[in-house]
């Protein structure tokens, strides 16, 4: 099992096709799948103009606000509609990819958090922590946000600043320790279809 360490103001930030915003990929497994390979994919976006969302059959996405005004999405597509204001910072939003989804601003840019799901390969599950606990999954992914949070795993306990985080590819558990003012962790635990 391997842990990976991150830090989301190393990553490279790849425009939208459309114009609209940038994302910023953090993990995809496995490790170098594409789009239409991947089981599971955590990004943040930046979302600066109003615009579509791509479509993408047979994902479940999950999204939650991190900063920024937030967005409302729509879609009156037969595959699945749906009119939702994502307006309030850390708050998980699951919705089908199979839709084409329409973006509007609600002021100024906003930047969320992304995980996406393959139908069939798995399910996952973005959470948020504001306690000490303990986070086990087949494989997942945390994220300091708003401040520095301790995690420990096998007898070590480290430091993660805002921004930063790790993700890991077999069954781990951390222990989640010490929150500095205003941090939060955003948790995404995802485990394999049987």
């Amino acid at each position: 099992m391997a842990v990976h360490r991150f830090c989301l103001e190393d990553l490279r930030a790849t425009p939208w096709r459309n114009g609209g915003g940038t994302t910023r990929e953090v993990v995809s497994m496995p490790v170098g799948a594409g789009f239409d390979t991947f089981d599971w994919r955590v990004s943040v976006a930046t979302i600066a103009a109003d615009g579509p969302f791509s479509a993408f059959p047979g994902i479940d996405r999950t999204i939650m606000l991190l900063d920024g005004d937030g967005v409302r999405l729509r879609s009156a597509s037969p595959v699945g509609s749906l009119d939702h204001l994502l307006d309030r910072t850390l708050v998980p939003y699951t919705f089908s990819g199979d839709a084409p989804i329409d973006c509007t601003l609600l002021g100024g840019q906003s930047t969320d958090f992304n995980l996406m799901v393959r139908r069939g390969r798995g399910s996952g599950l973005v959470t948020v922590h504001r306690a000490c606990g303990e986070v086990s999954a087949e494989a997942g992914l945390l994220l300091a946000v708003g401040g520095g949070v301790d995690v420990g795993q096998d007898g070590s306990v480290e430091r993660m600043p805002a921004g930063a985080g790790r993700w890991w590819d077999a069954s781990a558990t951390f222990d989640i320790g010490v929150f500095e003012a205003d941090a939060v962790l955003a948790v995404v635990t995802w485990s394999r279809q049987t």
